[in-house]
């Protein structure tokens, strides 16, 4: 029976992350991904092609309905199975498993206590080693809390940021039509164009906080399986806890690191808005030409021919030859 689930649980098992799938998605090639995990893979590749078979994947990756209730009703008896075995017996002797070695770490019975496997060892009564070793899991348990609680205040700075980052572009470009109203063609031209790099700038700081909200949410999902994880185990009859207490230990250690603040993720609103006539002006400014001598045809010589912008002149032909 072991047998048939490891095997299956290896079946029901995500390539990337090697625990049961958790909301598994069907590429076209076949295989299948726990879709937070092939999101992540994609993310950190910069390509989206199958994490197994290197075949590139669109963007359409749809639910594997199917094994996902396979894989819940997996977990839903493997519980089951693990709750039973509170009435579990030495394999040895047949004797209800009364006592925990300390050095072993495992559950036993009083025939083997007596065995010359566990001479010396220290033992415990399973009701007080069971909560001795809760007391230290609870103990684990805190930081993760409290990193969770930390990840989860960031995210909500994170999703007020990205509210205040719309607000201020909205709020700017009124500012900058404003201004713009006030100029001709040509300053619609610079109203485009100044809106078209508020656009990028706003693109790219929603494109960063999104990016960063999408990383919180998977580091909360993540902290928060672990901890229901844990939460569980806590629950679980003496027997079952100790049995697979080292496991759990494991699970217990948190490897994400603190999130980062925010920072630097507001719009410029100053580049956009400083010294916005001054600059429009000076460039505009630049694209024209500046005479400093301007000629009047009202006082002009007759014999000379003044050009449109009334900044050259020329001789009149039929004047030279006349001169002549």
């Amino acid at each position: 029976m072991a047998g048939r689930f490891s095997l299956l649980e290896e079946e029901l098992s995500c390539p990337v992350c090697t625990e049961i799938f958790r909301d598994p998605v069907l590429l076209k090639c076949s295989h299948s991904f726990c879709k937070a995990c092939l999101q992540k893979w994609w993310r950190e590749k910069g390509s989206r092609e199958c994490p197994v078979c290197r075949r590139k994947s669109s963007m359409d990756i749809p639910l594997n309905l199917s094994l996902r209730n396979t894989c819940e009703a997996f977990l839903k008896e493997r519980s089951q199975r693990a709750t039973a075995g509170s009435e579990e017996l030495c394999s040895l002797h047949s004797e209800k498993l009364k006592l925990f070695c300390l050095e072993d770490q495992i559950p036993i019975c009083a025939i083997c206590q007596t065995s010359k496997k566990h001479e010396n060892h220290k033992l415990r009564p399973v009701q007080e080693a069971a909560e001795e070793y809760k007391d230290k899991l609870r103990t684990a348990l805190a930081p993760l809390q409290e990193k969770l609680k930390a990840f989860n205040e960031v995210k909500l700075i994170c999703d007020q940021t990205a509210e205040h980052i719309k607000s201020q572009a909205q709020r700017t470009e009124r500012q900058i039509k404003m201004e713009f109203e006030k100029l001709q063609q040509f300053l619609k031209d610079e109203e485009a164009a100044r809106i078209a790099a508020l656009r990028e700038e706003e693109e790219q700081k929603s494109q960063m906080m999104k990016e960063k909200i999408e990383k919180m949410t998977e580091e909360i999902s993540s902290l928060s399986e672990q901890i229901r994880a844990i939460e569980q185990e806590l629950g679980a009859e003496d027997i079952s806890f100790l049995q697979s207490y080292k496991d759990t230990v494991k699970r217990a250690q948190c490897t994400l690191q603190d999130p980062e603040k925010v920072s630097g993720a507001l719009v410029d609103v100053a580049k956009h808005l400083g010294n916005l006539k001054y600059r429009v002006w000076e460039k505009m400014l630049g694209t024209v030409q500046y005479t400093p001598v301007t000629l009047d045809p009202n006082t002009a010589n007759p014999n000379l021919s003044l050009s449109e912008d009334l900044t050259r002149i020329t001789l009149k032909a039929a004047s030279y030859y006349e001169h002549q």
